[in-house]
C-alpha cells in the first residue's frame, strides 16, 4: 500500500510533534511505501533541516504555513522531493466566482459564530445545521481554490471582513462575538486565512493525494484538512491518530496581547467545528490515550471508529537499569522533563520541603533543559531561587557547606548522566504537573522499573494502573505523604516497580504501537470502496479498480506479465493487481496446474 502520511510541524523535520513516532512508523512497516505531506510552522524549524528518511519514503512534499507564496521546495534535498504552497496568487474573480466566494464563506463563518449553544458537543438541531453551514462552505471554498486558485487574496478581502461583520451581528450569533469590532474582524480573517491554506495547496490531483491508498493524519486540526479533500475528491480513506488534543492545546495556548475575547471566541468556533468535521469523515480515529479519546468523542466522535493505540517507545533504551536498583540511594527523589510552569516544580519544591524535615537525608534531582524562550530560563530561575530559599546552606548536618540536598542538572553531554542513568539516580520518580497528556517521562520510568508518584491529571492514571501512587495536582501536603510513603517502604517500592516495568512492557513498547497500525492498514484497506482509474480519455469507461497504488506485481524480480490489451465484450476484467508473476489470475489455474 502507499500511505500518504500527514503532518503539521513535525516530521520530517528535525524539530516539532510526533517527529519520533512517525519516524518508527514509516521504518518500522517496510511492506509499505510512504509519501509525506508536511506542513511547516516557522522559519526556524526548515532552518533545522531534516531527519534522514529510509528508503521507504517515496515523495515529500512541503509547505509552510507561517508564510505566504514562498516555494517550500529545499534545493539539496534527496530523491528531488517537492512542495509548493499555493497556486492563483494575486489574481481575481470573475463575477460568478466572487459569487460563489461570498456564499461559501458567508455559510462557514455564519457556522462559526453560532457559538458553543450551537456546537458540536450540544447534540441538537442547531448544532446539525451549523455543521451542514461549516461544511458547505469548507468544501465549497476548497472546490474554488482547486479550479480558480486566488483564495489567499479572496478571504482577506473586504469582502471577507464585512461577511465577518454581519455574522457577528446576526440575530442568533454567540453572545461572545457581538461585542467585536474592526480589529476583531480583521484579526479573525488574518486568523481564518491561515488555517485555511492547505485548502489551496497543489497537492490534489492524481500524482498527489490521488495517487495513496490511504491518508493517515498523525495530529487532527490543520494537518488532517489535506485527508478531507482527498477522500471528497478521491474516495482516499482518512486515519486520524491524536496523542494529544489540538483543540485543547489551542484553547490553553496564551492568545497574542493584541487578541480580544471576540477574535479567541471566533477561532475556538471555527477549530471545534473542524474538529467535529475531521472526526466524522475519518474512517477509523486512534487516540493515543483515553483523555484524548474523552475530548474526541464530546466533538463528536462515533466510538464505533475508536480504536485507542498508545504511542510505542523504545523499551531496549532502558534495559540496563535494573529493577529494585536504587542508583543514587533509596532516600533520592528524581524529576525528569522540562522545566516549565505546567510541570509546577513550585509545588514540588514545597512538597520536598516536607519530606526533608521528615527524613534530613532526603535528596531531590532535578533533570531537564527549561523550555524553549525567555519564560523558560525565567521559569528555571525562580525555581532555583527558591530552593536556594527553601534549603539554605548548613554548616553541619547530613551534607556538607554549599551542598544543596535539591540539584538541577542537564542529560547528556561529556560530563553529564544520560536518561536511563538519570533515572537509575534515585529509587522514585515524581511528576508533579498541572497539565499533562501522554506522560512520557512516567512510562520511561516503568521501563527502568521505578515506583512513581505522579499527580492525577492527563493520561497519568489511564498509564500508571495500579504501580504508582497518585495523588491530586496543587497540593503539595499530598505530594510530600505518598513520596514519604515510598521512601520508607523499601519492599513496596521495589514491588510496584517490577509491576510497573511489567506494565509499561505490555502496553506502551514500539513493537505493539506498530503491530496495531499494520493490522489497521490492512482492515481499512479491505473494507474501503474500490477506486477505479481514471479513463484514458474524453468519453471513455474508467479503468479498472485500484485498491493499491504500487501493485504487487512490482515487487517480483523479473519482467512484468504482458498488458494482455483492450478485454472484449462480456469477459472478466482481471485488475493488474490480482496478476500473478507467472501472469494468471491467482485461484484461476486449471485443474492440471499443479504448484510444481
Amino acid at each position: 500500500m502507499r500511505i500518504g502520511l500527514l503532518t503539521d510541524g513535525g516530521y520530517p523535520y528535525a524539530t516539532g510533534d510526533s517527529r519520533l513516532w512517525c519516524d518508527r512508523l514509516v521504518r518500522g512497516l517496510p511492506q509499505h511505501e510512504f509519501d509525506l505531506f508536511a506542513l511547516s510552522r516557522s522559519a526556524d524549524q526548515e532552518q533545522q533541516g531534516w531527519v534522514r528518511l529510509p528508503d521507504r519514503v517515496g515523495r515529500v512534499r512541503t509547505a509552510p504555513m507561517w508564510t505566504h507564496g514562498a516555494d517550500a521546495r529545499h534545493p539539496g534535498r534527496p530523491r528531488g522531493l517537492t512542495g509548493r504552497l499555493a497556486t492563483g496568487l494575486g489574481r481575481s474573480y470573475g463575477r460568478r466566482d466572487r459569487r460563489r466566494f461570498t456564499a461559501h464563506v458567508t455559510a462557514l463563518v455564519g457556522a462559526v459564530c453560532a457559538g458553543p449553544e450551537t456546537g458540536p458537543e450540544s447534540g441538537g438541531r442547531d448544532a446539525g445545521a451549523a455543521a451542514g453551514l461549516f461544511t458547505d462552505g469548507l468544501y465549497g471554498l476548497a472546490e474554488l481554490a482547486r479550479e480558480q486558485g486566488g483564495l489567499h487574496d479572496a478571504l482577506r478581502s473586504e469582502t471577507s471582513v464585512r461577511v465577518v461583520e454581519s455574522a457577528c451581528r446576526a440575530r442568533g450569533a454567540a453572545r461572545s462575538v457581538h461585542g467585536a469590532t474592526v480589529p476583531d474582524y480583521l484579526a479573525f480573517v488574518a486568523g481564518l486565512e491561515r488555517a485555511l491554506r492547505p485548502l489551496s495547496l497543489d497537492w490534489y490531483d492524481e500524482d498527489g493525494l490521488g495517487a495513496v491508498d490511504l491518508c493517515h493524519a498523525a495530529s487532527g486540526g490543520t494537518a488532517a484538512l489535506p485527508g478531507l479533500l482527498a477522500k471528497r475528491f478521491f474516495g482516499v480513506p482518512l486515519l486520524v491518530t491524536e496523542h494529544g488534543v489540538p483543540l485543547r492545546a489551542h484553547y490553553l495556548a496564551a492568545p497574542p496581547a493584541h487578541t480580544g475575547a471576540p477574535v479567541r471566541a471566533l477561532l475556538a468556533g471555527f477549530h471545534g467545528l473542524l474538529a467535529s468535521e475531521v472526526y466524522r469523515q475519518a474512517a477509523l480515529i486512534t487516540p493515543g490515550n483515553t483523555h484524548v479519546r474523552r475530548w474526541q468523542e464530546r466533538f463528536g466522535a462515533d466510538r464505533g471508529k475508536l480504536r485507542t493505540v498508545y504511542p510505542g517507545m523504545e523499551a531496549e533504551r532502558f534495559g540496563s537499569v535494573g529493577e529494585g536498583d536504587d542508583g543514587g540511594g533509596p532516600g533520592t527523589l528524581v524529576w525528569i522533563g522540562r522545566i516549565e510552569p505546567a510541570k509546577d516544580l513550585i509545588a514540588l519544591l514545597h512538597a520536598f520541603a516536607e519530606v526533608r524535615r521528615a527524613e534530613p537525608d532526603a535528596r531531590l534531582r532535578i533533570f531537564g533543559p527549561p523550555a524553549q524562550g525567555d519564560e523558560g530560563e525565567a521559569y528555571r530561575a525562580h525555581c532555583a531561587a527558591l530552593a536556594a530559599r527553601l534549603f539554605p546552606d548548613e554548616a553541619t548536618g547530613a551534607h556538607a557547606v554549599g551542598d544543596s540536598p535539591v540539584t538541577f542538572e542537564e542529560i547528556g553531554g561529556p560530563e553529564a548522566p544520560g536518561l536511563a542513568e538519570a533515572y537509575a539516580a534515585g529509587g522514585v520518580v515524581v511528576l508533579s504537573s498541572v497539565v499533562e497528556g501522554f506522560p512520557i517521562s512516567l512510562v520511561e520510568a516503568m521501563f527502568c522499573g521505578r515506583a512513581t508518584v505522579s499527580t492525577d491529571v492527563g493520561a497519568v492514571v489511564e498509564v500508571v494502573g495500579g504501580t504508582g501512587l497518585v495523588v491530586p495536582p496543587r497540593n503539595p501536603r499530598a505530594l510530600a505523604d505518598a513520596c514519604l510513603a515510598l521512601l520508607r517502604d523499601p519492599e513496596r517500592r521495589a514491588r510496584l516497580g517490577a509491576a510497573a516495568r511489567a506494565r509499561a512492557l505490555e502496553l506502551f513498547t514500539v513493537e505493539q504501537n506498530l503491530t496495531a497500525f499494520r493490522g489497521i492498514y490492512l482492515d481499512l484497506a479491505g473494507h474501503a470502496p474500490a477506486r477505479w482509474a481514471a479513463p484514458a480519455g474524453p468519453g471513455e469507461p474508467a479503468g479498472p479498480p485500484r485498491p493499491f497504488a504500487t501493485p504487487p506485481e512490482a515487487h517480483v524480480l523479473g519482467a512484468l506479465p504482458p498488458d494482455p490489451g483492450p478485454v472484449r465484450a462480456g469477459a472478466a476484467r482481471v485488475p493488474s493487481w490480482a496478476i500473478g508473476a507467472e501472469g494468471v489470475c491467482a485461484g484461476a489455474r486449471g485443474a492440471g496446474d499443479g504448484d510444481a
